[in-house]
């Protein structure tokens, strides 16, 4: 990570004053950067335990960021959303016009890091993960509309929106050290089963205490605040009587966000088990992604990978 850090901030320069500025401000307030770990976590996994990782892998690690970073900038723009891990969004500091122009900016120099050096197969992986997350932000819209999201559809939505870009940075990771296809795919399934673990997580931070901070200062309570139905909710639905879902289904869908309205939803979740089956789901899935995990060698990148899983599932913040 140490000498990933001026090899990212030299993929995001540009001669125009006004990027080089906002480049800067984008890289000074970074997050954890777990899909970077994710990816050369992985490629030590395939490379060995000894021995330089190649450039690709950190070529690689770079175009997950950029276009990470780039979905990031864009999706602030159609939410109107002001912060950013706790940061002010770009949207909110240069206005919508310029952080569109910055993420797709972000995409260009993200699809010619590898143009540029022929990592064509990371541009696929990679490619194939921003094509999923588009699909399922807006299947997630389209249904929201309705309010009928079933388990299934639900599982299909965090598997495109989230699971999908893990799932491509252990992919890349492993194809970055050239592993061969079997390879690289065990590394995508292993990805995608934690990404859908860390989804459940982070919607379980939404049942936190009312105006409390969950996951990276995200407001309890967001979800329901935005009508989004997520696993919590769908099970406690499922398992109501018919007038109780029909009168919770009405305030989430009227909802104005007020304290009274989403202790309500909160309350009959809690009350139909909702928080517990969930949980129950993401550690069923956390022991399918260690089981994906354990086919390949004994290794300390091996057990860094388990421990990074257990840290996305068992973290209070």
């Amino acid at each position: 990570m140490a000498a990933f850090e001026p090899k990212f901030r030299a993929a995001m320069q540009s001669r125009v004053r006004l990027l080089d500025q906002i480049m800067g401000y984008i890289v000074r307030r970074k997050g954890k950067q777990m899909r970077p770990m994710f990816v050369f976590l992985t490629a030590r996994l395939c490379h060995g335990p000894t021995g330089e990782l190649p450039d690709a892998s950190y070529r690689g690690a770079a175009l997950i960021e950029l276009l990470h970073t780039a979905t990031l900038v864009h999706d602030d723009v159609v939410d109107d959303a002001n912060y950013r891990r706790g940061f002010f969004s770009i949207n909110a500091l240069w206005k919508n016009k310029i952080a569109v122009l910055v993420g797709d900016y972000l995409l260009s120099k993200g699809l010619l890091l590898s143009i540029d050096h022929g990592d064509f197969e990371l541009l696929r992986l990679v490619s194939t993960a921003v094509r999923e997350m588009s699909e399922g932000e807006l299947l997630q819209l389209e249904k929201a509309r309705s309010l009928d999201i079933t388990e299934e559809i639900y599982f299909e939505v965090i598997r495109q929106k989230t699971a999908s870009l893990i799932a491509a940075c252990c992919g890349v990771g492993a194809a970055s050290t050239g592993a061969d296809a079997e390879t690289v795919a065990r590394a995508r399934r292993f990805g995608e089963t934690a990404g859908l673990a860390f989804q459940l997580k982070d919607d379980l931070f939404d049942y936190g205490p009312v105006g409390g901070a969950g996951l990276i200062g995200k407001p309890v309570g967001i979800d329901i605040k935005e009508k989004k139905l997520t696993l919590p909710l769908i099970h406690a639905l499922r398992n109501a009587s018919w007038l109780e879902r029909r009168r919770v289904l009405y305030t989430l869908k009227n909802n104005t966000g007020k304290r009274r309205e989403i202790e309500e939803v909160m309350a009959f979740v809690n009350a139909h088990d909702g928080l517990t089956y969930a949980t129950e789901r993401m550690h069923t899935l956390a022991a399918d992604a260690l089981a994906e995990l354990h086919q390949f060698p004994a290794s300390p990148a091996r057990q860094a990978l388990a421990d990074l899983l257990r840290y996305t599932i068992e973290r209070e913040k």
